[in-house]
């Protein structure tokens, strides 16, 4: 049995599978520096290490020493099939019979990266930036695309000693796409510590990242509350609706005329020139930090102190087109279908 075995990102993240993987295996293949890591489980074992590059040769002697009898076990950092040997084994396996083999997952670079930043996932694209095996137009083709769909995007090998276009090219990709202040998680992994950081996309530098670091890049949606990057699925908050936001949609059911009110006495509530047409937020409380609003602490208040996206002339044009509200309780009746419509308008905008 050959078993592709993922051990990781670090020491202490190896699965219970991995580990008897390991445990019931003879022979041991991997990269020196994986094989390192894994050192204390491998008395008593035949164990054969090699460099970088050597990806072809490591699977070509696994598959060997199987055919002699062997249990073989081949071994790959973070999860096998996610740009590990995996990929390779399934390459060369078809030019032999009688292989058996079986694929131990791992846990990958990204979900540790986004455990040590908080929860910036959702729907994600893991993008290499390492040319060596791929062309640099086809990395800039998935940057480009996964920039204007609003996915997550995490970016493995960044840079290497001699490998910094791909860096430059894709930032350069990333700040025509996206907004400035998208954040942008970095966590760089080096002997089973994390480093982490979170900039913006206007502020990252390649000085910032090395062969050994995982980039987390945010859409729209996301945003960084008390050092965490934070990425909301969109949870609807239940919450009774005011009872002045009620007499207010009674009035204006999909709310009043578009355009500043200044014959309000809080005008400007939240900044000069604001579309003030939903007076009262109809996704209030919406519960998302990406719109700049908080929790009040322990008062159980949501606070649009610091929202302005309710207020934006495109916003009101986009919700004033598919905001139906014929009874001022369909803003609570129908709170998941109105959070998604903001959704649709947010990341719709430029």
């Amino acid at each position: 049995m050959i078993r592709i075995i993922g051990i990781g990102p670090t020491r202490d993240d190896i699965t219970l599978r991995a580990l008897r993987a390991i445990e019931d295996a003879d022979v041991v293949i991997g990269y020196v520096k994986y094989i390192r890591q894994i050192e204390d489980l491998l008395e008593g074992k035949e164990v054969i290490k090699s460099g970088m590059g050597d990806e072809v040769e490591r699977v070509e002697l696994a598959i060997k020493k199987h055919l002699q009898g062997h249990s073989v076990a081949l071994i790959s950092s973070g999860d096998p099939g996610v740009y590990g040997m995996a990929n390779v084994f399934f390459q060369i396996f078809d030019r032999y019979s009688g292989i058996e083999f079986e694929v131990i997952p791992g846990v990958t670079a990204v979900n540790y990266s986004a455990a040590q930043l908080g929860a910036p996932l959702h729907d994600f694209a893991i993008i290499s930036l390492s040319d060596i095996l791929t062309p640099l137009s086809e990395i800039k083709r998935k940057l480009e695309a996964a920039a204007e769909a609003g996915m997550i995007i995490a970016l493995y090998n960044p840079t290497g000693k001699k490998r910094k276009k791909p860096f430059r090219e894709a930032l350069g990709i990333l700040r025509s796409k996206l907004r400035p202040e998208t954040p942008v998680g970095i966590v760089r992994t080096e002997d089973g510590r994390a480093e982490t950081s979170i900039v913006t996309i206007s502020d990252l530098d390649e000085s910032m990242v090395d062969m050994s670091t995982t980039i987390i890049i945010g859409n729209r949606t996301s945003y960084v509350r008390d050092g965490q990057m934070i990425t909301p699925r969109g949870y609807a908050v239940k919450a009774p609706l005011h009872e002045l936001a009620a007499e207010f949609y009674r009035e204006n059911p999909n709310g009043k005329a578009s355009g500043p009110d200044t014959e309000c006495e809080f005008y400007p509530c939240h900044f000069e020139g604001q579309n003030c047409a939903f007076c009262y937020c109809p996704f209030y409380p919406c519960g998302e930090g990406s719109t700049g609003g908080y929790w009040i602490r322990d008062k159980n208040v949501w606070s649009c102190q610091n929202c302005e996206w309710i207020h934006t002339d495109e916003a009101v044009e986009c919700i004033k087109r598919r905001l139906e509200v014929s009874d001022p309780e369909d803003l609570l009746k129908r709170k998941k279908e109105l959070l998604k419509l903001r959704r649709e308008c947010l990341m719709g905008m430029k």
